[in-house]
């Protein structure tokens, strides 16, 4: 314990004296972007300055400029999984990670609690969220920035239940392990918001109990989880867990947008030999594995972008390849396909005065298969009231009264334009969570265009099976009975409103691009439909016996292998990124013992 302490200890001392010897405009590089083995793409090839090194290791040389150098791991996709792989496997071998995105250091719409909703609303091209809509009519996101998904996503910390361990065969120790590895770099107890502890308290009211407390666990009842936020709002995501990379051993690119995977087919089994990428400036590069066999690229750009980019490269059904003249490097029906959501409704809830904001805090764990949680204070100021937020805005859910093909410029902008004149109470309150567990209605991932940049068709087939349908039913009559709850009546007035009107003000403040019913609120079923949304739990595409095997190796090629939620039959908990940054840890710990233990030859 001593001597982990003392390596921490040489660690901090490395990057204190690189940060002064780098002078004033090295300085304001590493508050930037944090870690001094950060880089733009661009410099992909430029010389390296050394970094300060307290003796030589044999695991590692002086590179004199990223491009010459081989690696033992190419890591797509900087997010939850990729970031927490990097730095462990840079404990003893050569880490080339990319991320598309920038870093959300310098991020205040990523960094700050107060504009959580501002991230998911720009959909400029340099956000840290890119927008895309389902086939099905929701809109949803994806992370596009160092620390992937922990960067834009609404903060709650909750572990897998023992039985999705055990599901997915992985090592119960070892997983006891990785997850407190991550939740003492950047996980924090909440301070339970007025809104979060209302909600707690009805969801004992209505028989969602015990309340087992503060806990990271997954158990029937009501907990208050952790929190990547801390008490002042501050987030502190997935990329954080880099500060524990052996800087020697690691170089990290963003605005690294890979294309495609470069495979050797001469032998009897396609290789995985290097990945072609572009910079932030639009010139194309090559990243080179090593010539060991252990070496390996590994896909860790989530549920979307490790299916897409499989089939960018050639892996996939052979009819879908071909009519995208891409080249086919081994045929794979099951790429992209199984790919489900976690299919999520709200009830929103006006107040007399306006609630401080929270996000996630408490949940209700029922066994019907349906989790209750709530957020507060979103838009409560007349400046958003006059904000327009893009895509992500009430703009579009007021529209999907509309007929979608009336939904013209025009009656956008006559919208805003009446905006300011509605209800103040539209915009100050909060909101009922409802979604379902393990989903039984999947859909599938599909190219649309050969550009890496475009998003792919992305089907979910919500409420296609009825037992989603049913489950959702009886979430929005738990929701009911928690805003009926006498803990509520300090923000609401109960005499006010009618539970068909409050479902009717939340079909109008829903946001999503399905034709809505707002004079049939009676049938819940309706109601599940019209104002089904998304909260970014989306899983699957690379499932193991499928895609992948059980190391989620690709199946059918060498070095190529998968550590993202893609590879999941269900979404661990109530939310995943826990999992998925334990995951990445996990199995870089996992693929270290293996190598290791091959040169020792155990």
């Amino acid at each position: 314990m001593a001597f982990a302490w003392f390596l921490k200890l040489c660690h901090f001392a490395i990057l204190l004296s690189f940060s002064i010897q780098s002078g004033c405009q090295g300085a304001e590089v590493h508050l930037k972007y944090r870690y001094p083995f950060i880089k733009v793409a661009s410099s992909f090839g430029s010389p390296e300055p050394p970094l300060p090194r307290p003796s030589p290791t044999p695991s590692s040389s002086t590179w004199k400029n990223r491009a010459a150098k081989k690696y033992d791991y190419i890591i797509v996709g900087g997010g939850t999984a990729g970031c927490p792989l990097a730095a462990t496997l840079s404990q003893n071998f050569s880490v080339l990670l990319l991320e598309r995105g920038g870093v959300p250091f310098d991020n205040r719409n990523v960094s700050h609690m107060e504009n959580f909703h501002l991230s998911l609303a720009d959909i400029s091209s340099r956000s840290a969220s890119q927008a895309f809509i389902s086939t099905d009519g929701v809109i949803n996101a994806r992370a596009r920035v160092l620390g992937g998904g922990s960067s834009i996503n609404a903060g709650f910390y909750t572990r897998a239940s023992p039985s999705f361990v055990k599901r997915a065969g992985w090592d119960g120790e070892l997983v006891n392990q990785s997850y407190p590895w991550v939740e003492k770099q950047i996980v924090k107890l909440p301070k339970l918001a007025p809104w979060q502890d209302a909600v707690r308290k009805g969801l004992l009211e209505v028989g969602i109990s015990p309340f087992n407390g503060f806990s990271y666990d997954h158990m029937y009842g009501t907990k208050v989880g952790g929190s990547i936020f801390d008490h002042n709002g501050t987030r502190h995501t997935a990329a954080e867990l880099l500060h524990s990379a052996n800087p020697h051993n690691i170089h990290v690119l963003i605005r690294a947008t890979v294309h495609r995977i470069v495979f050797d087919t001469a032998g009897k089994v396609p290789k995985a030999v290097k990945v072609v990428f572009t910079d932030e400036k639009g010139q194309k590069h090559e990243a080179h594995l090593s010539n060991d066999k252990q070496s390996e690229v590994i896909l860790s750009s989530g549920a979307i972008g490790t299916p897409q980019l499989l089939l960018l490269s050639g892996i996939g059904p052979v009819n879908d390849l071909k009519m995208k003249n891409i080249p086919v490097v081994l045929e794979n029906n099951y790429v992209g396909k199984e790919m489900a959501d976690n299919p999520m409704n709200t009830i929103f809830i006006p107040t007399k005065e306006p609630v401080k904001q929270s996000l996630i805090e408490t949940v209700g764990i029922t066994k019907l298969g349906v989790f209750i949680e709530a957020s507060s204070g979103f838009g409560q100021s007349g400046d958003s009231i006059q904000c327009n937020h893009g895509i992500m805005s009430a703009e579009f859910g007021q529209l999907s009264t509309i007929p979608p093909k009336q939904r013209t410029m025009e009656a956008i902008q006559t919208y805003r334009e009446k905006k300011p004149d509605l209800p103040y109470e539209l915009f100050r309150g909060g909101f009922i969570l409802g979604k379902i567990a393990r989903p039984l209605s999947t859909g599938e991932v599909r190219l649309d265009s050969t550009n890496i940049n475009d998003n792919p068709k992305v089907t979910f087939n919500y409420f296609s099976h009825p037992y989603d349908l049913q489950r959702c039913v009886e979430g929005v009559r738990l929701m009911e009975k928690v805003v009926r709850s006498k803990h509520f009546a300090e923000f609401t007035n109960d005499d006010a409103l009618t539970m068909n009107m409050i479902l009717n003000m939340s079909v109008k403040a829903n946001v999503n691009l399905i034709p809505k019913h707002t004079d049939n609120t009676k049938s819940l079923q309706q109601f599940c439909k019209d104002t089904v949304i998304t909260i970014w739990h989306y899983h699957g595409g690379c499932h193991v016996g499928k895609v992948v095997d059980k190391k989620y190796r690709v199946l059918g090629v060498d070095r190529l292998r998968v550590v993202d939620g893609s590879v999941y039959n269900e979404s661990p908990g109530t939310n995943p990124q826990a999992t998925v940054m334990m995951m990445g840890r996990y199995m870089g710990v996992k693929i270290l013992r293996e190598r290791l233990g091959r040169r020792a030859g155990l």
